[in-house]
């Protein structure tokens, strides 16, 4: 790093914190804080059923971010996302679950610790794939791992490490010259859960208040969403103890602390899909020396992409001069966190998208979408629309997790009124869809052939497809296909179709219940 960027560093730092100290003090500790599978109203004081006391702390001593959202609703793709700054479809491999991940894209972490930053994670890092070598090892993309502290956890879908115990272990063994930069990755609420583990717990089926129109609201999809409700609950636990000790510490003031989630909710029409339940995710980050007026609301749409170069930008790393590498296509939240030109909006859309998302259609094909949110309005371009958006139902529907819920929906497709339930998660799709995000957040209503809606739906579509091109999206050139061709870092289920529809073989993924599965299903 250059001189210069020393100054600039230093200067800003101890602007921000108001005090005169060497600069690798003064650069603030980071802690990212990021569920694993939770849509954008489950977290926050608004939702009355879920208690998320500590992350409604972050909210009002930081801020709240209304309209956040992940590139790409599942599991790895959405954080590579997160650790590089760049939409999926600009990380070759890493845009499919169970990657290779791509050796020339640095993430975040990897970039602080050549900064001096102390790195580490607790819980789910970057995952599932394999991420590659460096040195003859495989590169740390979070971190060094901190999971060796174990607990007896309150359920049987609950991880057995202690996360909290983990992140002060971590602490305890930070040099004192050294900023640290954490990420701790909570298992929870990803299935699976232990069934009525809610109930158990204390909840109450009456506790819930609304249950999203795409589920059918019976006494099974009600204690599976309390079952979810305690897992969020229990991340949120162990953000709290470690809030609380780096209060202890004198620490907290000077830590971006950033809590988040990957993805939306693991049911249907949430998480792998592209809807609202799917990738808006909910944001809040403290940073008591550098954020003005905090308890603020922001409604700006903010992306994942936007983080890694936050945190280059407060670290005073150059992603180009220091590295050689494309500029991010996110941007730094810096003006929000300073309120820098209020009245501009940061973003005025978001891209989403995916590729493959796992596996079950014939050849392993994935389900390609692109798509916009912006002015409230969501506009999807489904690339594939003769295939199962989420699987056929010979192979269960694999791209979505097993649970009660689910097994709720497929059984409404045997009932002439409760049909539609199936048709909105499972059956296959138009080419485009659209849907008012302020009056339909469920996302129920396709507006594409509403005539009053189509030069919407024209404007939203040309707009995403210029913004894709921009980013090089090899799908906007006719080269779609290199997606499909990256070779998957897991076998155990490839060519999942061919065997159990072609081979007859008795084969059940360790995700999906055996009963999703209709190996006779016809159209």
């Amino acid at each position: 790093m250059n001189f210069k960027i020393h100054i600039i560093s230093f200067i800003f730092f101890t602007s921000v914190a108001g005090c005169s100290r060497t600069e690798f003090n003064t650069l603030p500790n980071i802690l990212i804080c990021i569920a694993d599978d939770v849509s954008y109203p489950h977290m926050g004081e608004n939702c009355k059923w879920i208690k998320t006391p500590a992350f409604d702390r972050v909210a009002n001593e930081g801020l709240f971010f209304e309209n956040a959202y992940t590139p790409n609703a599942k599991c790895a793709p959405s954080r590579a996302c997160l650790l590089t700054g760049r939409n999926p479809w600009q990380l070759e491999q890493a845009a499919n679950m169970c990657a290779f991940f791509p050796s020339k894209y640095k993430t975040y972490p990897e970039a602080l610790s050549e900064r001096r930053y102390f790195v580490g994670y607790t819980g789910k890092p970057w995952a599932p794939g394999v991420p590659g070598e460096k040195g003859g090892k495989l590169r740390q993309l979070c971190g060094e791992m901190w999971n060796s502290i174990k607990l007896k956890p309150p359920t049987k879908g609950i991880s057995s490490v202690d996360y909290a115990s983990n992140f002060i272990e971590f602490y305890k063994n930070k040099p004192k010259n050294k900023p640290f930069c954490f990420w701790y990755g909570g298992h929870e609420p990803h299935r699976r859960y232990e069934y009525k583990s809610g109930i158990q717990s204390g909840k109450k089926i009456s506790d819930i208040k609304e249950i999203p129109p795409f589920f059918p609201d019976n006494e099974v999809v009600r204690n599976d969403l309390l079952d979810y409700a305690l897992e969020i609950e229990y991340f949120d636990a162990h953000l709290n103890k470690i809030l609380n000790y780096l209060d202890s510490t004198g620490e907290l003031n000077n830590t971006i602390v950033i809590v988040t989630a990957d993805n939306g909710m693991p049911f249907p029409r949430a998480k792998t899909d592209e809807y609202n339940f799917s990738n808006h995710i909910p944001l809040s980050i403290m940073w008591k020396n550098g954020i003005k007026s905090p308890g603020r609301i922001v409604k700006d749409y903010v992306s994942f992409i936007d983080i890694a170069p936050t945190l280059f930008d407060i670290a005073g790393i150059d992603n180009e001069k220091d590295y050689g590498l494309q500029p991010f296509t996110g941007k730094s939240m810096l003006p929000i966190f300073q309120k820098i030109n209020n009245t501009e909006k940061f973003r005025d859309f978001v891209l989403i998208g995916k590729e493959k998302h796992g596996v079950g259609r014939p050849n392993d094909l994935g389900y390609p979408i692109r798509g916009i949110v912006k002015g409230d309005m969501l506009y999807l371009h489904n690339y594939r629309n003769d295939l199962w958006p989420v699987g056929p139902p010979q192979t269960g529907y694999s791209n979505v997790d097993g649970s009660p819920t689910k097994t709720e929906v497929l059984k409404s497709r045997k009932s002439a009124e409760k049909k539609y339930l199936w048709k909105l998660s499972f059956a296959k799709r138009g080419i485009q869809e659209l849907y008012n995000l302020k009056d339909d957040p469920y996302c129920i209503n396709n507006l594409i052939n509403n005539y009053d809606y189509s030069g919407i739906a024209m404007q939203l579509g040309k707009e995403m497809e210029n913004e894709l091109k921009k980013e090089a999206d090899s799908r906007m050139f006719g080269q779609g296909d290199i997606f499909q061709n990256y070779e998957s870092s897991e076998n155990q289920y490839k060519n999942l179709y061919h065997r159990i529809v072609i081979e007859k073989e008795k084969l059940v993924p360790s995700w999906i219940n055996a009963s999703d599965i209709e190996p006779g299903f016809t159209e």
